[in-house]
C-alpha cells in the first residue's frame, strides 16, 4: 500500500494520496467535495472507486489537494494491469468522464504533478485523464478528441419532450408498442435479463464483456440512483440499459439491443423510456454517452435532439513516446481480425473469458 504523501505548493498546499485501508474513511469527505455546487453526473461520485475495486480488482487511488484542512481538489485513479496489455493509470475505467477536479489552477497542477509521479512509480504505459475540457499541463502531451458527449436538455414534463421529437422517431416508438413490446424498470432483480442482452450484444460487436458483478456492485452502491431498464418481447428480454441519476444529470453508460429484433424498434422504445424516466426524476440533462463524431451512434443520439459536448481524454506517457500500434483500443486496426474471431465465439464462452480480458483494458 502507498502511504499518504504530500507535495508542497506556494500556499502550503498539500496533495495527499489515499489508497488501501486508508481510502474508505476518506470517501464521505471527497464525495461532498466532488458533488458540491451545480449539476454533477453520478459517474463523478468517488464511491465508483469502491465499485471498480470490487468488480475488477484494480488498485485504486484518491488524490486530494488540501489547503489547511479544506479540500480544494480531487483526482480519482485506478491502476489497471494485465499480462496481456500491460499497466495503465486511468481516471476512470468504464466511466466516460472523470479526471481532475480543482478550485484553481494551482491545485489542479499539483494534482496532475502527483498523478504523473505515481504513473512513473508504477511504471505504467500511460496516464489517462478523461476530461471534458482540455487542461493545460506540460506533462499532458497527448489527447484524444475524436469523440464527444451527446447531451439533451430535458423539459419539466414528458409532453414537451415527446412533442419535440421528429415524426419518424415518434412513429418508431409507437411501432415498438404496437409490436407488443413492454418495458420494465427495477434493480438487481432485472440483472439476469439485462446481462443476457448486454453480453450477447457485446459478443456481436466483437468486444469482451464486463462481468455481471460490475453492474451488481453499481446497483448496490447506488440503490436510489442506479436502475436497470429491460424491454421484453413477451417474456424475452430484447433491449436493456443501466441508468444512472446524478445531481440534475441522468446518464446511460451501458445499453444494448438484440439485432434480430431491430425491426420491432425495441431500441427506440428503450431510449424513450429512459428519457421519460429522467424527466420523471426531475433531471435537467440526459447524457447519452460518448460517440465518435458523425458516427452511427452519434447520428442515433442526435435524432433524439442530443447535442455534442466536448470530451478530451488527455495523456501522459513516460518518456514522451507517442501512441503505439499496440494500444488496446477497439478502433486499433491491429485488433480487427481478433474482433471478427470474437464475434463467432459462443456467447456462453465470451461471458466466461470476457471479464478477465476486459478488466485489463483501460
Amino acid at each position: 500500500m502507498l502511504s499518504s504523501q504530500s507535495l508542497t505548493a506556494s500556499r502550503a498546499l498539500l496533495v495527499r494520496v489515499h489508497n488501501g485501508p486508508d481510502l474508505p474513511a476518506q470517501l464521505p469527505r471527497l464525495r461532498a467535495y466532488a458533488l458540491a455546487g451545480g449539476p454533477a453526473p453520478l459517474s463523478r461520485d468517488p464511491a465508483w472507486l469502491s465499485v471498480l475495486e470490487s468488480a475488477f480488482g484494480h488498485e485504486i487511488y484518491a488524490l486530494e489537494a488540501v489547503d489547511g484542512e479544506r479540500t480544494c481538489g480531487f483526482l480519482p485513479l485506478a491502476y489497471v494491469r494485465s499480462l496481456l496489455f500491460g499497466r495503465f493509470l486511468i481516471s476512470l475505467p468504464y466511466l466516460n468522464s472523470n479526471g481532475v477536479l480543482a478550485d484553481d489552477d494551482e491545485a489542479r497542477g499539483r494534482l496532475i504533478d502527483r498523478a504523473v509521479q505515481l504513473a512513473d512509480e508504477l511504471r505504467v504505459r500511460y496516464l489517462e485523464l478523461r476530461h471534458e475540457q482540455k487542461v493545460e499541463h506540460a506533462a499532458l502531451t497527448g489527447a484524444l478528441a475524436s469523440k464527444c458527449h451527446m447531451r439533451l436538455a430535458l423539459p419539466e414534463f414528458p409532453g414537451p419532450l415527446w412533442e419535440g421529437l421528429s415524426g419518424k422517431v415518434r412513429n418508431q416508438v409507437r411501432k415498438a408498442e404496437k409490436s407488443g413490446l413492454t418495458a420494465v424498470c427495477g434493480g438487481e432483480e432485472l440483472l439476469p435479463e439485462f446481462y443476457s442482452v448486454f453480453s450477447r450484444n457485446m459478443r456481436d460487436l466483437g468486444t469482451p464483456v464486463y462481468g455481471a458483478e460490475l453492474f451488481a456492485n453499481a446497483l448496490r452502491q447506488f440503490p436510489s440512483d442506479a436502475e436497470l431498464f429491460v424491454v421484453r418481447a413477451e417474456r424475452t428480454p430484447v433491449a436493456a440499459a443501466l441508468l444512472l441519476h446524478g445531481k440534475g444529470v441522468t446518464e446511460v453508460p451501458s445499453a444494448s439491443a438484440l439485432r434480430q429484433y431491430n425491426s420491432t424498434c425495441a431500441n427506440m422504445l428503450l431510449y424513450w423510456k429512459l428519457l421519460e424516466r429522467a424527466v420523471e426524476r426531475g433531471q435537467a440533462v440526459f447524457d447519452f454517452g460518448r460517440s465518435t463524431i458523425d458516427g452511427n451512434t452519434y447520428r442515433f443520439k442526435k435524432q433524439w435532439g442530443a447535442m455534442p459536448a466536448p470530451a478530451v481524454w488527455q495523456y501522459y506517457r513516460p518518456g514522451g513516446e507517442a501512441a503505439g500500434a499496440d494500444d488496446p483500443r477497439p478502433e486499433n486496426p491491429r485488433y480487427k481480425r481478433l474482433i471478427r474471431i470474437w464475434q463467432r465465439l459462443p456467447v456462453r464462452l465470451t461471458r466466461w473469458i470476457g471479464p478477465s480480458i476486459v478488466r485489463g483494458i483501460p
